[in-house]
C-alpha cells in the first residue's frame, strides 16, 4: 500500500462549489480522505505541502485526435500532463481509427484521409474496436484513456466515401458496428457532419443509425454541418437527430465562423439548445479557447468536386481542367456547404502542416500569401497543386472566429472546455496541443476575471466526466480515482502561441494519476499511470 497526503492547499473539488483550505489523502489508486480539518503527517508515506497552491482534479479533455499516438509515439502525453490533464477522449469528429476497411487498400485510402487530423497511421494495424482495445491495452499508457467511434470512420469502412445513400442492408450494418462498439465500452459516438463522406448522409439516416447510441444511452458528439453561413440550421439539424435518436447530444467546438455571422448567430443557435434542454433533451456544447481553428485542407474541398471519390479529385486537381472546375466551385455558395473560401476568405487559412519537404516554404503563411509570393495565378491554383502534390495530407488553421463568441460560449453553464489538438505530422501544430487548459485558467480567472476559478474547474473536470460518464473520475472525492493536481495560481500558464506553437505549459507542481505522481517540479516523471477507461452504462 502506497499513500500521498495533500496538506494545506485550496481545494477546488470540481464540482463548482467554493473552495476551501483542506488536505487530501490519496490511498493506492483512489482518494480515502478530503477534509477541511488537517490531517497527521503519520497518515500517509509522502507528504506534499500545498501551502499557497490549488489542488484541483485532474483536467479531462474529452476531444482530442491523439488516437494513433499510443501506438507510435512514446511522449505523445508529455505535453498534455504539463497541463495537468490527466485524462482524455478521442475518435471525435467522426474521425477514429476504426473501424477500418478490411481491405488493406481501403483502410490506406482512409488512414491517409485522417493523416492530418490523427498523424500517420500504419495501415492493418487493427480493423475493429476490440482490435484497437486490445492493441493500445498492450502498450504503456501515460495518460487515462478512452474512445469514441467515429461515424466517419464507420461509413468509410462500409461505403468508402461513395455519395450515395445507405442501403437497407449498410443502414443495418452500420447500427450493428456502434452498437458493439458501445457494447465494448466506447465512450460515444462522434459524428463529422462537415467532413466527406459524412457530409452526403440525410439527417434521417444518421437518426436511424444512431438509435444505437440511444440505446446504450450514450452521447453522440458533433462536428455539425457547418458553422459559418448555415451554423444555426446545423445545430438545429443536430438536436432533431438526438431527438429522433433518443441520445444525448454535444456540439463539438461551439462557434460562428465568418465576420458576417459574428456575435448574432451565436446566440441564435444557443437559444434552440436551451429551447431543446427546456423540454427535457439532453444538449450541450463544447469549446476550445482560441479564435483559429484547426483541421485539414481538404474539408475547404466543395462535396460537388469530390463527388463520392476523393483519390479522383486529388487526381483532378494536378490538371488545368480540374483547377478550373475548382476554382469555378469554390467561388460560390451552396445550401447544404459552408464555404469558407467566402466566409472567411483564403488570406484567413493559415498551412500549418505537410509531408514532404519543398512545400515546408509555406508552412505559417496564408494561402493568398502563397500564391502571391510563390508565383501561382491565383489561391484556387495554388491550393489545387498543393493539394494535389500532398495528396491530400495538409494541415490549416483558420482564423475564423471571434472573442465576444468565444466569451459566450465559456458563460454557458453547460459549456465544457476542449483542446480539439490535431496530431498532423507537423512542428507548427496549433498551440492548443500544448496550451488549451492552461490557458483557460490565465485568461478566464487570472487575467480578465470573467470566471471563477471553481466554474472553470468545473468545465475542465466534472462536467466533461459527467458527459461521458467516465466513471469515479473529475472529481476531488472519497472513493474516486486520485486523479489530482497541484499549482500556484499565478505560475501556473501556458506559453503556446501561434508564432511559437510548441512551448509546454509551466507552472504546475504536482500532477497525480491513479495515485502515482507523474510529474514533480514541472517535469515528467513516469509515463505508464494511465488507463485504458472502458465506458460502462
Amino acid at each position: 500500500m502506497s499513500s500521498i497526503l495533500i496538506k494545506n492547499g485550496l481545494i477546488v473539488d470540481g464540482s463548482g462549489k467554493l473552495p476551501y483550505k483542506g488536505d487530501l489523502l490519496i490511498e493506492n489508486e483512489r482518494i480515502k480522505t478530503v477534509s477541511d480539518m488537517s490531517l497527521p503527517d503519520s497518515a500517509a508515506d509522502e507528504v506534499i505541502d500545498a501551502c499557497g497552491k490549488v489542488v484541483t482534479p485532474g483536467f479531462i479533455d474529452i476531444h482530442r485526435h491523439c488516437d494513433a499516438k499510443p501506438l507510435n509515439d512514446p511522449s505523445f502525453a508529455d505535453c498534455m500532463i504539463k497541463q495537468g490533464i490527466t485524462t482524455t477522449v478521442v475518435g471525435n469528429c467522426g474521425i477514429s481509427m476504426t473501424p477500418a476497411p478490411a481491405s488493406l487498400d481501403g483502410a490506406k485510402e482512409m488512414y491517409k484521409f485522417h493523416e492530418p487530423v490523427l498523424g500517420p497511421i500504419e495501415a492493418g494495424l487493427v480493423t475493429t474496436y476490440d482490435d484497437y482495445l486490445k492493441a493500445i491495452e498492450k502498450v504503456s499508457m501515460p495518460l487515462n484513456f478512452a474512445s469514441m467511434v467515429g461515424f466517419g470512420s464507420v461509413k468509410i469502412s462500409i461505403k468508402g466515401f461513395a455519395d450515395t445513400p445507405f442501403t437497407k442492408d449498410e443502414l443495418k450494418q452500420a447500427y450493428d458496428t456502434i452498437d458493439n462498439a458501445l457494447a465494448s465500452g466506447a465512450a460515444g459516438v462522434s459524428v463529422g457532419i462537415m467532413y466527406i463522406p459524412e457530409c452526403y448522409t440525410k439527417t434521417e439516416e444518421y437518426a436511424e443509425i444512431l438509435k444505437a447510441v440511444g440505446k446504450h444511452h450514450a452521447v453522440v458528439t458533433a462536428h455539425i454541418r457547418g458553422e459559418g453561413d448555415s451554423m444555426v440550421q446545423s445545430v438545429k439539424e443536430i438536436i432533431e437527430i438526438g431527438k429522433k435518436a433518443g441520445c444525448a447530444v454535444e456540439v463539438s467546438h461551439f462557434k460562428s465562423c465568418g465576420m458576417k455571422n459574428w456575435r448574432k448567430d451565436i446566440h441564435t443557435a444557443i437559444g434552440l439548445i436551451n429551447d431543446a434542454r427546456a423540454q427535457g433533451q439532453d444538449v450541450s456544447c463544447d469549446f476550445y479557447p482560441y479564435e483559429g481553428g484547426s483541421t485539414s485542407l481538404t474539408t475547404m474541398v466543395p462535396p460537388k468536386f469530390v463527388a463520392g471519390d476523393m483519390k479522383k479529385a486529388l487526381e483532378k486537381m494536378g490538371t488545368e481542367e480540374g483547377i478550373e472546375e475548382f476554382r469555378q466551385l469554390s467561388s460560390q455558395t451552396f445550401d447544404d456547404w459552408d464555404n469558407f473560401a467566402i466566409t472567411l476568405g483564403w488570406d484567413r487559412i493559415l498551412i500549418s502542416g505537410v509531408t514532404k519537404s519543398h512545400n515546408r516554404k509555406y508552412i505559417n503563411k496564408n494561402v493568398a500569401e502563397c500564391a502571391k509570393e510563390f508565383g501561382f495565378k491565383d489561391d484556387a491554383e495554388f491550393v489545387c497543386k498543393l493539394l494535389h502534390d500532398e495528396d491530400g495530407n495538409v494541415a490549416i488553421i483558420n482564423l475564423s472566429m471571434c472573442q465576444d463568441d468565444i466569451d459566450t460560449v465559456a458563460k454557458l453553464p453547460y459549456s465544457t472546455i476542449i483542446s480539439d489538438a490535431i496530431y498532423a505530422d507537423t512542428d507548427t501544430p496549433h498551440p492548443r496541443m500544448y496550451g488549451a487548459f492552461p490557458k483557460a485558467i490565465r485568461e478566464y480567472v487570472v487575467e480578465r476575471k470573467m470566471l471563477s476559478l471553481e466554474q472553470t474547474v468545473n468545465k475542465m473536470t466534472a462536467l466533461p466526466a459527467s458527459r461521458m460518464k467516465l466513471q469515479d473520475r473529475g472529481l476531488l472525492k472519497e472513493g474516486y480515482f486520485a486523479d489530482v493536481n497541484v499549482f500556484d495560481l499565478h505560475e501556473f500558464r501556458d506559453n503556446a502561441t501561434f508564432a511559437k506553437p510548441t512551448l509546454p505549459a509551466t507552472g504546475l507542481y504536482k500532477c497525480i494519476m491513479n495515485g502515482h505522481v507523474v510529474l514533480s517540479g514541472g517535469e515528467v516523471i513516469k509515463t505508464d499511470a494511465g488507463k485504458v477507461i472502458k465506458v460502462k452504462r
